[in-house]
């Protein structure tokens, strides 16, 4: 399923509106249950007032019920190995497990995949706010 992941994050990066910084991403999220949520990067002229690929695929997620992330695909146009911005690694830990895979794609494919603990190792965990 990771190549499809993939196949699905650089398909919605094509539906990008980045005219500013002429950078496009894309992302797909994979839930335990087989739906995958794709987003895409959407820039206004007021900075930093867009949306990063990830947070549009979880609005879709979320407005389609959620589940538990089993896998996250992010692929940038312009740089190989693109990671979500620290933002995005902290919107992505609120649904996943420390082990949910992140798949970080170029062009052509996966180049890596790390865990969500990996990247974002001091996260924000809800039980920490009550």
């Amino acid at each position: 399923m990771s190549k499809d992941l993939f196949v699905a994050a650089r398909e919605a990066m094509a539906h990008a509106y980045a005219p500013y910084s002429k950078f496009p991403v894309g992302a797909a999220l994979l839930t335990t249950d087989g739906r995958v949520f794709t987003g895409a990067n959407i820039e206004v002229a007021s900075y930093p007032e867009g949306w990063c690929a990830e947070t549009t695929a979880l609005g879709h997620y979320v407005m389609a019920g959620g589940g538990k992330l089993a896998e996250i695909a992010v692929v940038a146009e312009k740089m190989d190995r693109i990671t979500p911005c620290g933002g995005c690694r902290q919107r992505l830990a609120e649904f996943a497990d420390p082990d949910t895979k992140l798949h970080l794609c170029d062009q052509n494919g996966i180049v890596e995949t790390v865990t969500m603990a990996e990247i974002l190792p001091f996260g924000f965990k809800g039980d920490t706010l009550k």
